[in-house]
């Protein structure tokens, strides 16, 4: 970011320039604005005029006219930016150059894309440069960089790694952020869990491959499982046969999910967050209520599962067996293990306090704040809990004569898990009424089922192998007949226990903030700024604006709690920015645990990715950034003047103009209208209240993505949306267009011999779907609908339907829907179902009906009309037939 905005500060400080920056979030217009004001403050350039914001709140098309008159630096939204292009109001000749950002995130079809072709195209001089920090995007594919590069019409690519010589140098010449390592042991319980997680993640691997045995399968195993989006990547694999796979499949994808989310949980939350978050799991996975199909997830009949839970619980409280019975176990106390990262952070800002204390540093330009980066904000709010609440002791009664112990004065969590663990089991009892109400007739159709798949298995007690040590097989989560683990709620006497081994005691009632009323009167007695020296900052990591935490705060001491690769880049950099500031680093992370896997698999990750990028730019030969369809062929142009066709019934064609399409300025959201300028079509950007796309003064095309479809559909918009269409053109088209990389398909041709909710809820209604498609046909017998199974297939339908066509005229097109008095009689909107009804009346013709319709509200009105009315507007013999039709006495006929 700091690069881009002295680059701006030079374009700006220079003056007579335009320029525009291409794909900048919101956030970043900020920091670009203040980075552009701070530099021509120091550097008093007197042409220096700043960055200007340009998004949906300048809706008025003079102003930015004027603007973009004047000059200066732009950063302006997608949508605006290119309608603006299309129109001319911004001329891509005027432009000095465009700075585009994420270029990590620019593919063919996006908005951005075409942007960069339309400035290409009519402005060959003007200086185009892209920007991007995540090198990941540009190794994925065939000839990646290649393709990127002329996606963005750049010849062109530098690469700056972090092991590059100069940028080493950089970091390094100078004085260097003092790093200290720590690494943090799990516990048993801990690794236990992981290890059981992990045996899960490998056997739905497995079911996952043995299942869908066509696919390209090299990367699915228990590493890309627990470093990679691996579930992400499995999913896109799998979604061009989407309604093909097995309901299995789709269970097991979704599963591979949460078992990656519950990794991550292992080690963030704490012992009591994570048995709750189990809780939620397991009633997740359960059948609805009312279902009798058995829809609960594979992993759940593993033995691994079982040591999840089971430990689990033994994390959070644990069970003694009474005297004289076996299996039952009555009396439960709480356990509340600490998370291990807790004490060595207490340890580490002991360390600090002593540091500051005994050996004062002099004095210089870094706050004496310290900063504690994690990974979201529940850890943050976890964190905060801790740090408060850490020196609080629960007392309970001691002895007179008992000594002082110095291990009462450590810090602990005590206070906050015996919270945690109170407010655990409020919720608990009540989750468990729930549940109790809706699966108890779920459960019932399923006791009386028989799952085939263990009729011949030896019995679940006998199968079962009990990990957690010394916990009886009868206190742990129970299997139901079916085989899978059954949601265990603890019996009211032990919950009774558990509240007795965790009531407040008098320090824990002190703790409880009054609540009292503040006039907020006399402020200034009472209220001060905090000292930057006594602040302790806990913040989640965001990326760029982490950087600006660092410029902001000026740390000296940095405690990393969870690892993270682009942070150690934003301190490194940080640091050789600062001579002056003097910053340590405690860097935390559990050894052995997927976190530790996870940091040194993205560390790897990023050094390949460049290492293939400098291999694939050293290889490359001359990027060529003129666009394959972009820039018509002069022979084609010359061809469609002499084009004689006139196969099919089609007339002499003979133009020199390229085809022409009115666009809703709404449609550029999606990558149609870029496909579209692509195939050497003229896009005219209007706001259209009929149809989204004008390919000739006859066809109107509507255009709905399924799930667009579908809504539409529940509003009834659709329907009005075709009664206009035809009220205005004689060939109004409805296009139901898929996404390119799913299945071409409607869910109802899925596979539903599995469960009921393996289909998610959005295709609950496909079969609905097909029905209300068939009514609208049924209504609108001449609506043409146009299925595509991609933007690349609609552009070139849209070529086929505009080759013997007149070309649209766009200010009909606009004006098409808009003023009802100036519109010609029949090209009016009326309901068509009267007017159908009226057309069959003996004497109604297709010459008299609009007359009839433009003078009579309805057809009571029609039928309640003498012969005499009738006559002015039908003429006299058909005023007659339409009289005697509704005064015809059907008794008398009878008679």
């Amino acid at each position: 970011m700091r690069l881009i905005t002295n680059l701006l500060h030079s374009y700006d400080a220079a003056g007579d320039n335009l320029i525009i920056v291409v794909n900048a979030e919101d956030r970043e217009n900020g920091w670009i604005g203040e980075a552009l004001a701070e530099h021509a403050a120091i550097s008093v350039a007197p042409k220096a005029r700043g960055l200007t914001v340009v998004n949906t709140d300048f809706t008025s098309v003079g102003a930015r006219e004027k603007m973009y008159a004047r000059g200066g630096i732009f950063s302006i939204t997608s949508r605006i930016l290119v309608v603006d292009l299309l129109t001319n109001l911004l001329a891509p000749e005027t432009i000095t150059g465009l700075v585009v950002l994420h270029a990590d995130k620019i593919v063919a079809t996006s908005l951005e894309a075409f942007i960069l072709r339309i400035y290409r195209q009519k402005n060959k001089v003007g200086f185009l440069k892209a920007f991007s920090d995540n090198p990941d995007p540009f190794t994925i594919g065939f000839s990646p960089l290649a393709s990127m590069m002329r996606n963005m019409f750049l010849r062109k690519a530098s690469l700056w790694p972090r092991f590059h010589m100069t940028v080493a140098q950089s970091l390094e010449g100078k004085k260097k952020a003092e790093v200290i390592e720590l690494e943090v042991t799990m516990t048993e319980a801990m690794k236990e869990i992981q290890t059981a997680i992990m045996e899960c993640v490998e056997i739905s691997i497995h079911e996952l491959k043995k299942g869908n045995t066509g696919l390209e399968m090299e990367d699915w195993n228990l590493d890309s499982a627990l470093t990679k989006n691996f579930d992400v990547i499995v999913r896109r694999q799998l979604e061009p046969n989407w309604h093909r796979v097995s309901w299995k499949t789709k269970q097991i994808v979704n599963d591979l999910t949460v078992l990656r989310g519950m990794l991550q949980s292992v080690v963030s939350l704490d012992a009591v967050s994570f048995l709750q978050h189990l809780d939620t799991i397991h009633a997740a996975h359960s059948p609805p209520p009312g279902s009798t199909r058995q829809s609960q997830s594979p992993w759940l009949f593993l033995d691994a599962a079982q040591t999840i839970f089971d430990t689990a619980k033994q994390r959070v409280y644990t069970g003694k067996q009474k005297a004289g019975s076996e299996n039952n176990i009555d009396t439960l106390k709480p356990v509340l293990e600490e998370q291990p990262k807790w004490e060595v952070l207490a340890q580490v800002l002991e360390e600090i306090d002593r540091d500051l204390y005994f050996d004062p540093r002099i004095r210089d330009d870094s706050n004496g704040t310290i900063l504690i980066m994690c990974a979201d904000t529940n850890t943050c709010r976890q964190l905060r809990d801790y740090l408060q609440t850490m020196h609080v002791k629960p007392r309970v009664e001691k002895k007179v004569e008992e000594i002082y112990d110095p291990e009462e004065d450590k810090p602990s969590a005590a206070f906050m898990m015996r919270r945690k663990l109170r407010n655990y089991l409020k919720w608990k009892r009540e989750f468990a009424q729930v549940s109790a109400t809706l699966f108890a007739e779920n459960q019932k159709a399923l006791s009386g089922a028989v799952d085939p798949r263990t009729k011949n298995r030896a019995p679940a007690n006998k199968r079962r192998r009990v990990r957690g040590g010394g916990m009886s097989a009868g206190y742990g989560a129970g299997r139901l007949e079916n085989g899978s683990i059954a949601q265990y709620f603890e019996k009211p006497n032990e919950v009774a226990e558990l509240m007795a081994g965790v009531e407040i005691t008098e320090e824990e009632a002190k703790q409880n903030p009054e609540i009292t009323f503040d006039p907020l009167e006399d402020m200034e007695d009472y209220y001060q700024m905090f000292d930057m020296q006594d602040l302790v900052v806990i913040h989640s990591y965001d990326g760029d604006q982490d950087e600006h935490v660092l410029e902001e705060v000026k740390p000296r001491y940095i405690i990393m709690y969870e690892p993270e690769a682009s942070f150690i880049r934003r301190v490194e950099v940080y640091r050789s920015s600062h001579n002056d500031r003097n910053v340590r680093c405690y860097f935390m992370y559990y050894g052995g645990s997927v976190e530790e896997q996870h940091y040194l698999y993205t560390v790897r990750r990023e050094k390949d990715a460049f290492t293939k990028l400098i291999k694939e730019r050293a290889s490359m030969s001359i990027v060529m950034t003129t666009d394959a369809h972009g820039i018509e062929d002069p022979q084609e142009a010359f061809l469609r003047t002499i084009n004689t066709r006139i196969a099919g019934g089609g007339r002499l064609a003979a133009t020199a103009q390229p085809p022409r399409v009115v666009v809703d300025v709404r449609e550029f959201r999606s990558s149609l209208p870029s496909l579209l300028h692509g195939r050497s079509m003229v896009i005219v950007p209007c706001m259209l209240t009929v149809g989204d796309y004008v390919l000739s003064p006859n066809i109107v095309v509507e255009r709905k993505s399924v799930s667009d479809l579908i809504s539409s559909f529940k509003d009834g918009r659709l329907y009005s949306q075709c009664e206009t269409m035809f009220a205005h053109y004689k060939s109004p088209m409805l296009l139901i267009e898929f996404d390119q990389n799913k299945s071409f398909t409607l869910e109802p041709f899925a596979d539903f011999s599995g469960s009921v909710g393996s289909v998610s809820a959005a295709n609950a209604g496909a079969p609905d779907l097909q029905s209300k498609i068939v009514l609208l046909t049924l209504a609108f017998p001449k609506l043409r609908i146009i299925w595509s199974s991609s933007p690349y297939e609609t552009a070139e339908i849209f070529e086929r339907l505009k080759a013997q066509e007149d070309e649209p005229d766009p200010i009909a097109a606009v004006q098409a829907g808009l003023d009802r008095d100036s519109m010609r009689a029949e090209e009016q909107a009326f309901n068509t179902e009267p007017q159908e009804m009226l057309a069959v009346v003996p004497g109604v013709t297709p010459k008299n009906i609009t007359n009839l319709t433009l003078e009579t509200e309805n057809i009571r009105e029609v039928a309640n009309m003498a012969v005499e009315e009738l006559e002015p507007l039908v003429g006299r013999e058909a005023a007659r037939q339409i009289h005697g039709f509704f005064n015809r006495d059907l008794i008398e006929d009878e008679e």
